[in-house]
């Protein structure tokens, strides 16, 4: 049932509206907003962030253990696709993206600048610093609105790519510091293990040597960002070339799309002979 669920979330995602009707965060944002405002919640971080996380989890797993026996447990499949796609990042990365390339493309640096702050919230010092901040970003969203969701949900089931969901977004809208690091660090720990195995289908798909050069000494280390070492393989997988202003990198962005394309792909077949095996 996994495979399928998945197969109808990529569905949804490319060929359908759902995923907007489905994404409403209104609910847990006013939880959020309705425990930062307690002192007593203020004052402990790591409760509150339990709060946010394990009661919409306790809910879903009783929902899932009352449908089990329903139905030979089919009936449970609606709920997981619902879940996998409300898991999924928010917004559209292609969209959010078009004009800035197009603005790129022609040349016009300027409007670069300004559509890269109003729809992407990036800045940069430079044209060079501001595609690689463009093509980072384009890794980095790919990776935690898609594959992240897709490893925790293939491994773990529902519950685990819900929870990875509810953090990503108490990391992003939390407004007590305290909070927020608590969410990030869980983060970290959630981006551990599929960011590495991501690198690793990098490394398939694309530029075996310049990826085991970038990953060898990070491999194994606590220290570095998902965000850094996801950003670092992709370029070295897609062989990504120096920062230029025009067609070119466009291009580049282009490229790495593909590398992602890939990527994905490699990782739905490994998973459906993972299903015809067990």
């Amino acid at each position: 049932m996994s495979f399928l669920v998945l197969l109808l979330a990529l569905w949804v995602e490319k060929f359908s509206s759902w995923r907007k009707r489905i994404q409403h965060d209104g609910p847990w944002l006013r939880l959020l907003t309705t425990l930062e405002g307690k002192p007593q919640w203020a004052e402990r971080p790591w409760l509150a962030l339990g709060v946010l996380v394990l009661v919409p989890l306790l809910l879903l797993g009783l929902l899932l253990l009352l449908l089990k026996p329903v139905a030979y447990g089919w009936l449970a499949l609606p709920v997981h696709l619902l879940v996998v796609i409300y898991s999924l990042g928010r917004g559209d990365l292609l969209a959010a993206l078009g004009p800035f390339r197009d603005s790129w493309r022609r040349g016009d640096a300027e409007a670069a600048y300004l559509v890269a702050r109003r729809d992407l919230s990036l800045e940069a010092d430079d044209e060079a610093a501001l595609l690689q901040s463009v093509q980072g970003h384009l890794v980095w969203q790919a990776y935690q609105s898609f594959f992240a969701v897709i490893f925790w949900y293939a491994l773990l089931g529902p519950l685990a790519a819900l929870a990875y969901r509810l953090i990503a977004l108490a990391s992003e809208h939390a407004s007590q510091p305290t909070l927020r690091e608590a969410a990030v660090q869980v983060r970290h720990g959630f981006d551990w293990l599929p960011v590495r195995v991501l690198a690793a289908s990098f490394a398939l798909v694309g530029n075996f040597a310049g990826v085991s050069r970038a990953l060898l000494h990070e491999l194994l280390s606590w220290d570095i960002s998902a965000a850094q070492l996801v950003i670092i393989t992709a370029r070295a997988a897609g062989e990504t070339p120096e920062p230029v202003i025009g067609e070119a990198g466009v291009s580049s962005l282009d490229g790495l799309w593909q590398l992602l394309v890939r990527a994905a792909v490699f990782w739905y077949a490994v998973f459906a002979v993972w299903t015809l095996l067990i």
